[in-house]
């Protein structure tokens, strides 16, 4: 049973509340690194960052509203040759979480000695958008994090953000909580796990049992978020329905591999895209162009996209780093979460629900996809 505790707000500062929370985890030997936000001398962007001297710590902004890129791809590439040899906390967002867990269960990252933390999280903006939100801010996570529980978000969110139907951390050790809180008086830390559990009371917190008010407090923003999801995301399955309409979805494709770079979920490391496959005789290219009277360069756009769904979209997460990572402004995401969605639901699977349960194709069940049969 998950467990509680409580931390003052210290001068109505939720930045300052939670930074002190991190120093004290340093302090008591918890840990000897923390993987959190700082932000930059221009305080306009922020970027993840490993620290392991605590007066380094003034500059975290966990809760800045903004996500450059999937930190899952940064533990992953951190833990992936050898798990971590220190104490390492991680702080993420719900959907990098459980991109994390299924690079776990993927074998492409190890959770061994980390200590994994989450919060209730109210969306992100892009990383242009956040610059224009940040100016003549002093406090951009406070300022996100006090509006959005008083539903008045300044600006529009990501468009993955306002259809995301898990904003609230599905597994982690520990989980930062505003929700049915008054975030300029009092947080919660919520204890998933025993890891977590035993963190908070080596900081001698006092624990206890999550109360009916946070749990309706989650159910009614969850409610919320998802109330037109359906409507978004039909409208996201129209614009790409069918091979024309796919083609006009991806006419500016320049196959940079940008998507596919900052997915958390692609990992191949020799990718087939990046292969000999593909280094072909000039004349081959006149073959093709004779055939149709002309042929589109770059080529196989389509078919690079299509693959990449079909490698990834079980384990999807939708948390819009491959729209993020366009040059061409293409809302990728939009196509790859109604997708992965519909792969999700055949299989009645959630991506990073729970490291103990089994990736769809790495299980078989008996019983599955009867629906298919004649």
């Amino acid at each position: 049973m998950p467990k509680v505790a409580h931390l003052g707000v210290k001068d109505g500062s939720i930045r300052q509340t939670v930074n002190g929370f991190w120093k004290e985890l340093f302090e008591k030997k918890i840990i000897e690194g923390l993987m959190v936000p700082l932000e930059l001398p221009n305080r306009a962007s922020v970027v993840q960052t490993l620290v392991t001297e605590p007066g380094k710590l003034k500059y975290a902004n966990a809760f800045a509203p903004v996500m450059p890129v999937n930190a899952s791809r940064i533990v992953s590439r951190m833990t992936k040759v050898t798990p971590s040899q220190r104490n390492l906390a991680v702080v993420l967002r719900p959907c990098e979480m459980r991109a994390l867990i299924d690079l776990t269960k993927l074998k492409q990252a190890s959770l061994e000695n980390i200590l994994t933390i989450s919060y209730d999280c109210f969306g992100a903006y892009s990383v242009t958008d956040y610059m224009e939100f940040a100016e003549g801010k002093d406090e951009t996570g406070d300022a996100f994090i006090k509006n959005a529980l008083e539903d008045k978000v300044e600006g529009q969110l990501r468009w993955n953000c306002t259809v995301c139907e898990h904003p609230v951390p599905l597994y982690c050790d520990l989980i930062i909580g505003f929700l049915g809180r008054d975030a300029k008086s009092e947080l919660c830390v919520i204890a998933q796990t025993e890891a977590g559990e035993n963190a908070l009371k080596t900081l001698n917190l006092e624990l206890g049992e999550i109360d009916e008010k946070g749990e309706q407090a989650v159910a009614a923003f969850v409610e919320k978020r998802t109330k037109d999801r359906d409507a978004k995301l039909e409208e996201a399955r129209k614009a790409a329905a069918g091979p024309e309409n796919m083609l006009n979805f991806l006419s500016t494709c320049i196959k940079c591999h940008n998507c596919m770079t900052n997915c958390p979920i692609c990992y191949c490391k020799e990718c087939f895209f990046n292969s000999p496959t593909f280094e072909l005789d000039s004349e081959k290219y006149f073959d093709w162009a004779d055939r149709r009277g002309g042929i589109r360069m770059p080529n196989d756009t389509l078919f690079f996209h299509l693959t990449r769904m079909a490698h990834m979209a079980t384990s999807c997460v939708a948390c819009g780093a491959c729209t993020e990572a366009c040059p061409s402004d293409i809302e990728i995401a939009k196509l790859f979460t109604v997708v992965g969605k519909n792969i999700q639901d055949v299989f009645k699977y959630i991506p990073g629900k729970s490291l103990d349960e089994p990736l769809p194709l790495a299980d078989f069940k008996e019983e599955e996809l009867r629906m298919f049969e004649n």
